[in-house]
């Protein structure tokens, strides 16, 4: 019984990887397409603006579609926009400096952004597995949220 449980598992992280993959394929899609017309063909921003707008009308693709198709999560939507908001916080910094950095030592511009999004693919991957939609890690903040919620309110009373 448990063997049978333990292939059911594994199929179903199997699917999951994919269909993180083939979203992740399309949001890269429009953020190649989005940075290839802004960088490349009318020149009209530099690197960095370029992969900033391109990544951002990627990440709100991949998010909307990875949570409803893939994780399957419609528990507390804001809880975890913000969740992934803050793995962003971290991540385009970096990848902008990083990115801006390597095109300005002479790196082509497209070869850094794909680069950035191999990158982005795999910890966004992890991020949103692991953090973004575990119930367990979401169901802990949610209750600790709460309870500062009930304290304030007492609070509030006295």
């Amino acid at each position: 019984m448990e063997e049978k449980q333990e292939r059911k598992n594994k199929k179903e992280q199997i699917i999951e990887i994919l269909k993180f993959t083939a979203f992740s394929l399309s949001a890269g899609v429009i953020q190649i397409l989005s940075f290839e017309l802004l960088y490349n063909w009318i020149h009209c921003l530099p690197w960095w603006p370029s992969y900033l707008i391109s990544i951002v009308l990627s990440v709100i693709w991949n998010f909307t579609f990875n949570r409803k198709f893939t994780f399957k999560s419609a528990t507390n939507i804001p809880l975890a926009m913000t969740l992934a908001f803050l793995f962003y916080c971290a991540f385009v910094p970096a990848s902008v400096f990083g990115g801006n950095a390597l095109e300005g030592i002479g790196w082509n511009g497209t070869l850094v952004t794909v680069l950035m999004m191999v990158i982005n693919f795999v910890l966004e991957f992890l991020w949103q597995k692991f953090v973004v939609f575990n119930e367990n890690l979401t169901n802990k903040i949610l209750r600790k949220s709460n309870k500062n919620d009930k304290n304030l309110n007492k609070k509030d009373e006295k």
